[in-house]
């Protein structure tokens, strides 16, 4: 979908003008018939209202008149109520105008809700909607911006979207190169040599049962400018498709969608493309290993003591517990750079997803309290909304061994804590932890939040690092 300024609204144009109250109401673009209408229709708690004038189409959109993060919400709501019915209507070019100061979330509703994942389909029915032209308070820069963050969203839906016979470890490191030659970030990828030489015995555990060799991709944005001396880093779980494991999934269709699991890595590639493409000053580098987890003859077993990258020995007590596993190597191996603060964003634990639902992340950390409310801020803006679990020590207990260093499974008391707190074991630095199980993947859609992949956390990321320094 192709949005583009306008200077003036064209005779024949089909024009949604959103408006906070009935004062808004263009009465020279309305006759008294159609002003009339409207009112009345508002009055009866109408926010969306249609006027055919056969030649073209009117939309009048009611938007709240407050400018906080929930009438911010609303307008990305309403925008997918828009998009859905200029879909259903077979328009495809509509002209938007408006007053109210939250048009930029309407316009990312717009973006966000007309995705659409079509690649293997024999008959594409794609949306009809194509065109948007906007007549109103918002610059070219800004336009840009906002496209370019649901460009990164709508990238990271791809990639979860994606068969795992497609998007193997090998294949995800191909598509970081492409989007990073896109938008300007570097990329180093190791291979399954480079892995094996730095001992991420995590990443090579998980990949044993697979045929496909894992990959560990290094993304990197440093502009000259930027105002951290220190980078600022993110790592996401890259899973391409997880079985279980020996450990196989018990639960009834369990399997069926766990091409998601590689949410996190979606977050962070998706989070770098739109961070360097806008050219945040800021340096921010991103983490992913990626392997899918299968139970061939020489999977990895329960019981099994392996040895991860910063020398720890784990014991494994269940091979589905296998995401911490190569996240704790990234995390591990992000120590060399002497991080600011490092998030790792995953698809962990069914715990997050039963606390929680879809509606929102599940964070925990060791950063201090300012840091951790700029990232709740962060999530309030983009209605990602963030859920701090405790963090205590205490649940560390549950993660000791009789035979290692640690076990990599807690008794089942506080699942998503336990996990995070294993993931501790290897930072040394401020960190976060973010548990996506919930909303990285639909299976229908909620407002203009896609079915299947969500890309959640990438506009997370964009707006934390983007208000980093305030």
């Amino acid at each position: 979908m192709e949005i583009k300024k306008a200077s003036k609204i064209g005779v024949n144009d089909n024009v949604a003008y959103l408006i906070s109250s009935e004062k808004d109401i263009s009465v020279a673009s309305l006759s008294k018939e159609e002003i009339n209408y409207v009112k009345k229709e508002l009055k009866a708690e109408n926010k969306q209202i249609e006027i055919n004038r056969l030649s073209s189409v009117i939309y009048i959109v009611l938007l709240d008149k407050d400018n906080d993060y929930k009438a911010a919400e609303k307008a990305r709501i309403a925008a997918s109520n828009l998009v859905t019915s200029l879909n259903s209507s077979k328009i495809t070019s509509i002209t938007i105008t408006t007053k109210p100061s939250i048009f930029s979330s309407f316009i990312e509703g717009l973006l966000l809700s007309n995705y659409q994942f079509l690649k293997y389909f024999s008959e594409k029915k794609a949306n009809t909607l194509k065109t948007v032209k906007i007549v109103g308070p918002m610059s070219n820069s800004e336009l840009e911006e906002i496209q370019t963050i649901a460009a990164g969203t709508n990238y990271a839906k791809d990639l979860v979207n994606e068969p795992q016979s497609y998007l193997t470890a090998t294949q995800i490191a191909k598509e970081i190169k492409k989007l990073g030659k896109e938008a300007g970030f570097r990329v180093e990828v190791f291979s399954k040599p480079k892995i094996k030489a730095l001992k991420m015995g995590g990443l090579l555990a998980v990949n044993q049962g697979s045929i496909e060799p894992p990959t560990f991709s290094i993304l990197e944005w440093k502009p000259k400018n930027a105002k951290n001396k220190k980078p600022i880093i993110l790592v996401g779980k890259g899973v391409v498709y997880d079985t279980g494991g020996l450990s196989l999934k018990p639960t009834a269709n369990s399997m069926d969608f766990m091409k998601c699991d590689m949410g996190g890595a979606a977050s962070v590639i998706g989070g770098l493309y739109a961070i360097a493409k806008n050219k945040l000053p800021f340096h921010v580098i991103g983490l992913v290993p990626a392997t899918d987890n299968r139970p061939s003859g020489n999977a990895y077993a329960p019981g099994d003591v392996i040895t991860m990258h910063n020398k720890k020995s784990v014991e494994v007590l269940n091979t589905d517990a296998e995401g911490r596993l190569i996240l704790a190597d990234a995390l591990s191996y992000a120590q060399k750079y002497k991080p600011e603060v490092v998030l790792d964003v995953a698809t962990l634990t069914g715990a997050a997803a039963a606390a929680i639902g879809h509606y929102g992340i599940v964070a925990m950390g060791n950063v201090d309290e300012k840091t951790m409310n700029k990232l709740k801020a962060s999530g309030n803006n983009v209605y990602e909304r963030i859920v701090e679990f405790p963090f205590w020590d205490e649940y560390n207990e549950q993660l000791k061994s009789s035979i290692a260093d640690i076990t990599n499974l807690g008794n089942g008391a506080g699942g998503a804590i336990t996990a995070g707190k294993f993931l501790e074991n290897f930072t040394d630095y401020p960190y976060i932890h973010l548990d996506i199980a919930g909303p990285a993947f639909l299976k229908k859609p909620v407002n203009y939040v896609s079915q299947g992949g969500t890309g959640v956390g990438v506009r997370l990321f964009y707006d934390f690092i983007k208000n980093y320094a305030s």
